[in-house]
Parts: C-alpha cells; structure tokens; sequence
C-alpha cells in the first residue's frame, strides 16, 4: 500500500468525519469545550479555543449532507477497485 493522493483524500475524509460525529452535550461539554466555556468580551478577540470550537460546530452544521455523499463514493470505490 503506497502513499497515493487518494489514500491522502481517505485521510482527510476520516478526519472530518471525526470532527463531524462529535456530540456537544456528552463529549465536548465534559472537556470543557461546550457552547458556554468560550464566550468572550465584547471587543475582544477571539482565542484558539473558540476559535477551534466555531470550527468543530461549522464543520458539523454545513458537512453532514456532503459527508454522506462522499462516504459513499469512497465505500464504492473501494469495492470496485479494492
């Protein structure tokens, strides 16, 4: 198995779809990540905390429906071409 662009194109799937499948209440919350641990000041800016976490709850509001798409594509590549 050799490094190709397509199993890099695997790598990047598998890792928004782990980004993807995070639960807020069970997971995020208990490590301090949840929607009420990153409220800064008005005026201020941002950290790499809310930062991290705006992208987490972008990632999992606008990639659920393409992510199903391209799961399937690949599952179909892969049992076609192995």
């Amino acid at each position: 198995m050799g490094f190709t662009l397509y199993t890099l194109l695997q790598a990047a799937i598998l890792c928004v779809n782990s980004v993807a499948v995070l639960h807020e209440e069970r997971f995020l919350s208990r490590i301090g990540w949840g929607v009420d641990q990153g409220v800064g000041g008005f005026g201020d800016e941002p950290g790499i905390k809310a930062q991290l976490m705006n992208l987490i709850r972008s990632v999992r509001t606008v990639m659920r429906v393409p992510l199903i798409a391209v799961n399937s594509v690949c599952i179909v590549l892969l049992l076609l071409f192995g």
